[in-house]
């Protein structure tokens, strides 16, 4: 068995906020991640009836997921493994809703999650967010300092907004990313500018930055094959948010559409896969 690319939706990414349209339906929310050709979604493991009903349908049409949560201490994460436990998942992506100001701070939460984690015998990925404790590009690298194998995943959307990185973006800077990406076994998908987090990728004036976040993420596959196993499956998980996220004009309705973007990065996406697959 070869080594592998999941392509997940976000189902935080289906909300549509719109004043005076209704929401999606769960269930057509599902369905139209299915019919789309994703290969499963992130979702939240914080309620159990709601992680129920949405991996009951991403089961039964072969699809898989990661379990998102946002835990505050150590024991925030137990009732999370509880779920996975009776639900499964591919792994749990992990945003650390904490603040610290000081790495010996971060250190026995890491542990403790790492600690749970290997207990467990599950998979936990810590996801690069802003209002986190991973929130400042230099304090992750410092923390990769104390724990060179931490497991990431990269949402490098954050970064370059949150340092305003000069265009174009300089050497030092990309080897700052590039060792985010040497530790990420998964990533999620959204492109930024310097001064906003998510950009509509089908604007003629954004394809520097599309072309950018495409290197990076071409840097981050070529990274995780050279360290996964033979058989091993990288997820990358498509996370064009809702408003305010998505930019909206005076109307209160989004520039572009959002589900249409995702499925182009989708395709854009496997297609980078098997171009990198192919090479030599």
């Amino acid at each position: 068995m070869a080594q592998q690319l999941r392509i997940l939706q976000s189902l935080w990414a289906m909300e549509r906020r719109v004043a005076d349209e209704p929401e999606w339906p769960l269930q057509t929310q599902l369905a139209m991640i299915h019919g789309a050709g994703f290969d499963g979604a992130g979702v939240r493991f914080v309620d159990l009836a709601f992680a129920t009903e949405v991996t009951t349908f991403l089961r039964s049409h072969g699809m898989i997921w990661q379990a998102q949560c946002y835990p505050k201490n150590v024991d925030d994460l137990e009732p999370v493994l509880e779920i996975v436990a009776r639900l499964g998942a591919d792994h749990v992506n992990l945003q650390p809703d904490v603040r610290p100001q000081r790495l010996t701070d971060c250190i026995p939460l890491l542990e403790g999650w790492r600690r749970l984690a290997e207990q467990a015998g599950v998979a936990v990925h810590v996801e690069t967010h802003r209002d986190r404790m991973t929130t400042d590009l230099f304090f992750t690298l410092q923390l990769l300092d104390c724990f060179p194998d931490l497991r990431l995943t990269a949402d490098l959307s954050h970064y370059l907004v949150g340092r305003e990185f000069a265009w174009p973006v300089d050497d030092v800077n990309h080897a700052m990313i590039h060792r985010i990406l040497d530790n990420a076994w998964g990533m999620h998908g959204r492109i930024a500018s310097r001064e906003q987090v998510q950009i509509s990728i089908s604007f003629p004036q954004h394809q520097g930055l599309v072309e950018l976040f495409t290197r990076w993420w071409a840097y981050g596959i070529r990274s995780w094959r050279r360290r996964a196993g033979p058989d091993a499956i990288l997820t990358f998980l498509c996370e064009l948010g809702p408003p305010p996220y998505a930019i909206t004009g005076s109307d209160g309705k989004e520039l572009s559409d959002r589900w249409h973007e995702a499925l182009i990065m989708k395709d854009m996406i496997r297609e980078l896969w098997n171009q990198i697959a192919d090479e030599p």
